[in-house]
């Protein structure tokens, strides 16, 4: 694959507005993970810049950006805290890394191809809507908990509303003012096309910077250094080198560090995979994200994090989105925000802890209300019920637990929608007369699974006395053969109930098409 496309003014007039987006987005969720995380604040930023520059780079999706992941905090928090060392914990994410490779290798990655499309769409709204309720408490100037979490349920013993209105009590007037302005400028400002070359993120940063040094010692409208960005201040090479951890090899036998390995390497892969769902969904031209190669990128990503002092990474749905809606159209956009992470930190930290929290919050702010715009949920609406429930479910399920288990509890929802609506199409009927005896035309689909069985079933036993029935399978390529057992004993038996029976194109034995068969047909059509 040729690397000039990444490089051609049109890409880079977009992707390099996009990664200076992401950037002012990832820096604050790299430092809130960490600290949620119970690890140092580098080890989120490292993971930040790992997942910008080598997942990126060895990822097969253009608009993907990883790092360290809200969903892990729990699991990270915990296993460090079991394993009594961070040295150790970090063995742990080595391993979860080179599992998550063999997953890529073995194929693992084609269970993301199975979600249905309304979960995934419930899950995206619902990350715009736990932006927006999130954010609130940043953008009025308090809030107790990470920045970064995604949970119902706070650390802080607060939940998502209740830390809303614990915020409530404490406004910050200068943070206020400064999230309102920003909301506007990223509104507004990119419909001036004079000046919309500039990205409205970066006016947006200047602009809170402004302010908070002209309400400097103000009672009233002063911020608190909690209220800023809070990046590590290096001022050496030998103290940068010094945050560097090494994992401790002596534990490779220690059964609990392989647990936390195994734990790590699922969630984060179900994580990623969910993700890349959803990022290619989004993705303006529809490319398709190659999940196997996802999987090993990733394993990639995280063993070189844990080899270096980093934390567990996954695709991230929030940075990924804010990477779309900035217009990002190649890889590059996350390569370069990792870059840009990693000149804040080396060179300009004492600058990027002028930003202050509520002017990012005003970015997350607006990404959450094109997530979860008043046009998806109409559409979701004109798609009927079938799409309607299971995406409104996944939004209430993701809002009020966390991400896994609220798209676990859509797919469930989903699957059962997708099940019925298969358990009613096994067949099409046209009932008829001729002269006085009532004739039943049963014309079988093209796939006929043991999940159609009940419906057979039932229809068959529901057929009056003396009828004709005609059970017609010349288009069917596959029928179970639990339904070929139906059918069977209702064509051997339904004499005693003086039904005449005819099977037109039905087979005594069905073999399941093979992967071959049905790559040479996608060929054939293909051609044609």
């Amino acid at each position: 694959m040729s690397f000039q496309k990444y490089f051609l003014a049109k890409n880079l007039k977009k992707d390099l507005p996009a990664s200076i987006v992401v950037f002012l987005v990832a820096l604050p969720l790299c430092l809130g993970i960490a600290m949620a995380s119970g690890a140092p604040l580098f080890a989120g930023l490292l993971t930040g810049i790992i997942g910008g520059i080598v997942v990126a780079s060895l990822s097969g999706s253009q608009l993907s950006v990883s790092g360290p992941a809200a969903g892990l905090t729990v699991i990270v928090l915990n296993a460090i805290t079991q394993l009594g060392a961070y040295e150790i914990f970090l063995l742990a994410v080595v391993i979860a890394g080179l599992i998550q490779i063999i997953l890529g290798l073995v194929k693992a990655g084609t269970i993301g191809n199975y979600f249905p499309s309304s979960v995934i769409e419930g899950m995206l709204a619902a990350i715009g809507i736990i932006l927006i309720l999130k954010q609130i408490p940043h953008a009025i100037g308090y809030d107790a908990d990470y920045e970064g979490n995604e949970s119902f349920v706070q650390p802080d013993h607060e939940n998502t509303f209740s830390g809303i209105i614990s915020a409530l009590s404490r406004v910050s007037y200068g943070a206020v003012i400064i999230s309102t302005l920003s909301v506007l400028v990223l509104i507004y400002w990119p419909k001036i096309k004079k000046i919309a070359m500039i990205p409205a993120p970066l006016i947006v940063v200047v602009l809170g910077v402004g302010l908070s040094q002209l309400f400097k010692g103000s009672a009233s409208l002063g911020l608190n250094a909690d209220q800023m960005v809070q990046i590590p201040v290096i001022k050496s090479f030998t103290e940068l080198t010094s945050l560097f951890v090494l994992p401790d090899f002596s534990a490779v036998f220690n059964k609990d560090v392989w647990t936390v390995a195994v734990t790590i390497a699922i969630v984060a892969s179900l994580e990623t995979l969910l993700s890349i769902e959803a990022c290619d969904k989004i993705d303006p031209i529809k490319r398709v994200t190659p999940t196997n190669r996802e999987l090993i990128a990733q394993g990639v990503g995280n063993s070189v994090s844990g080899l270096l002092g980093g934390l567990p990474m996954t695709s991230v749905i929030v940075r990924s989105s804010a990477n779309v809606n900035a217009g990002a159209r190649t890889k590059l956009s996350a390569i370069l925000h990792a870059t840009w992470l990693l000149v804040a930190l080396l060179f300009i930290p004492v600058l990027i802890n002028h930003i202050p929290l509520s002017c990012l919050a005003a970015i997350l702010l607006v990404t959450g209300f094109k997530l979860a715009s008043l046009t998806l949920f109409k559409r979701m609406w004109k798609n009927g019920k079938d799409q309607f429930i299971p995406f409104i479910i996944t939004i209430l399920a993701v809002v009020f637990t966390d991400l896994l288990t609220g798209v676990a509890i859509g797919m469930m929802v989903g699957v059962f929608y997708i099940l019925r609506t298969n358990l009613r199409n096994p067949y099409f009927y046209k009932l008829e007369k001729e002269g006085r005896q009532k004739v039943l035309k049963l014309k079988l689909a093209e796939e006929v699974s043991f999940l159609n069985k009940g419906a057979i079933q039932y229809t068959l036993t529901h057929i009056p006395n003396g009828a004709r029935v005609i059970i017609d399978g010349t288009n069917s390529r596959y029928i179970d053969r639990d339904v070929l057992e139906v059918i069977e004993n209702f064509h051997a038996h339904a004499h005693t109930n003086k039904i005449d029976v005819e099977l037109i194109g039905i087979k005594p034995r069905y073999e399941v098409p093979k992967l071959k068969e049905l790559v040479v047909n996608t060929k054939e059509i293909q051609q044609n």
